[in-house]
């Protein structure tokens, strides 16, 4: 049992790293050069696959949270604060590459637009439900909180996404998916988008995977100090 578990987060973490490799080598190597925003456009092979992993993390937590309040479940508690942890990552990492995108492309590091001031609320409320564990005298108590923020914060997710088409921005409009007219990226583009949407999928799964395992190795070594104590 334990040695079939070791070796599938070994084959997880193997795929992502030379999936990861495979995208570093088509954003740098393959794919053509914007001809309007130059080099800089090769952060947007970054950006957007950081936003998607945050959102699917967020989206764990609502699960996660739903399920430790109906059902008492530790395993969906973790599940919840691990995947808040990691999408509080990515959604930094997304912030940051967003400003770096910002710069040369509007000459301005940072503009209170509706989507970066909406994705700046998503990651305020992530680190909010972060603090609210941390800092809580009561465990339980903490976690039944935090549920119930991690369910109401999911609603800034799809008014991030939609913000671009209920208020006035500057930031570009979808190049893929169902809201775009098609032919707005180059088909290497696409496939480099994807590939590296998927990278950073496979991220997420392994940097759970781990955490989840962290969480596990935790509740052993509390239980086993406890029946000491005792």
């Amino acid at each position: 049992m334990i040695s079939s578990r070791i070796n599938f987060r070994l084959l997880l973490h193997l795929t992502t790293f030379f999936v990861m490799l495979y995208v570093l080598y088509l954003i740098f190597l393959s794919v053509p050069t914007d001809k309007n925003l130059g080099i800089s456009q090769r952060i947007f092979y970054f950006h957007v696959p950081l936003a998607w992993s945050g959102f699917l993390c967020f989206f764990i937590v609502l699960i996660g949270s739903i399920g430790y309040l109906w059902k008492k479940s530790l395993i969906c508690d973790r599940l919840a604060h691990a995947s808040s942890e990691i999408g509080v990552l990515f959604i930094t990492l997304m912030l940051m590459s967003g400003v770096l995108w910002a710069k040369p492309v509007w000459g301005v590091w940072w503009t209170w637009d509706p989507r970066l001031t909406t994705s700046l609320i998503l990651w305020l409320i992530y680190v909010a439900y972060l603090m609210l564990r941390a800092y809580s005298s009561n465990r339980q108590q903490g976690a039944k909180y935090a549920a119930l923020l991690g369910i109401a914060g999911f609603i800034d997710v799809p008014i991030v996404y939609l913000s671009i088409y209920w208020w006035r921005t500057v930031h570009p409009q979808p190049l893929v998916g169902p809201a775009t007219s098609g032919g707005g990226l180059d088909p290497s583009m696409q496939t480099a988008l994807m590939i590296s949407t998927l990278a950073f999928t496979l991220v997420l799964i392994s940097l759970l995977v781990e955490r989840m395992s962290l969480f596990r190795d935790q509740y052993a070594l509390e239980t086993h100090v406890a029946s000491i104590k005792s």
